[in-house]
Formats: structure tokens, sequence, C-alpha cells
């Protein structure tokens, strides 16, 4: 059987609808975010999962699953079941997402990972991630989760950590 700990806000919580850190910022991931979206995601295969680990993406997205999957998160945003965050830089770069899974979803729930609150992980297109973003957007991500949502404990469950 496979467990998964529901992510806990708090009764007053509502998760941020914008994000700001030095130039990036975030904000849930949405249809809207198809074609930029689907963009980086094919064109980024190798850096994804070399740095952001798993199975996903397995290979090149069609538009359809694509949408598919975008509508799926903004679902589960709207329901706070996990949470899901596309990044931009200010001059409207798309950079890459972010994703607060409960533990159990992405990561297995078991003794290591029980008493963590979330499961955080992020990726950058190739383009962004030689520019030097994926070690910003883990910065960032990190300022956000201790200073705009109440968890305690965060696990990163990204393969490649940059500090």
């Amino acid at each position: 059987m496979d467990l998964k700990k529901k992510i806990r806000l708090g009764n007053n919580f509502t998760p941020p609808l914008e994000l700001r850190f030095d130039d990036l910022l975030a904000r849930p991931l949405t249809r809207n975010d198809l074609e930029s979206d689907l963009k980086a995601v094919n064109s980024s295969i190798e850096i994804i999962r070399k740095t952001r680990g798993g199975s996903w993406p397995d290979k090149e997205l069609s538009e359809d699953s694509d949408f598919l999957d975008l509508a799926w998160h903004e679902r589960e945003f709207c329901e706070n079941d996990s949470f899901a965050y596309v990044i931009y830089t200010d001059k409207n770069e798309y950079v890459g997402c972010f994703y607060l899974y409960p533990i159990g979803e992405r990561t297995e729930f078991n003794e290591k990972t029980k008493d963590y609150d979330v499961d955080a992980s992020w990726w950058v297109s190739e383009e962004m991630y030689n520019k030097g973003y994926y070690k910003k957007l883990q910065l960032a991500l990190r300022h956000w989760l201790k200073n705009d949502f109440p968890f305690e404990s965060v696990y990163y469950s990204n393969v490649e950590m940059s500090i």
C-alpha cells in the first residue's frame, strides 16, 4: 500500500499567487502556460532528468498531454492537494517550474521522509540552466518556503543540489 501524507497549510493560510525573488517571479502553473511550458520541457528533457531526477519527462511531450498535465496541476492547486508554480524572469523569460507535493507522491513515504511537511522539487530549461538559474531558483525556493509558506520541514528531492 502506498502512503501519502496530506499537505497541511493551517486553517487561515492561502497559498501565494505571486512570489518574487531577485529577478524571478513565480505564480501558479496553469493551462495558459502551455506554449512556453511545452517548448521548455521538450528542449530540456536531459537537463530536467539530470537535475530533478525521477521518471518525468520520459519522452517529448505532446501538446495534448502537456495541456492535461497543466490542467491537473491547476486543479490540485485549487484543492490544496499540491502546488505547482511557473517561474519567469522580470523580462518575461520562461525559467521553469517548482512543485510542492505531499510526502508519498513523488518521494516515498518512509521512516526517512515521514516527518517532513512537504516535498519540494524544481527544474529549469536547459537555456536557463546554462545561465545559472538552477541555483538561483533553488535559493529562491528556499527563501519562499521559509518566508511565504507555513512549513517547518521541507524535503528537497532533486538529484542535483547546488547549495
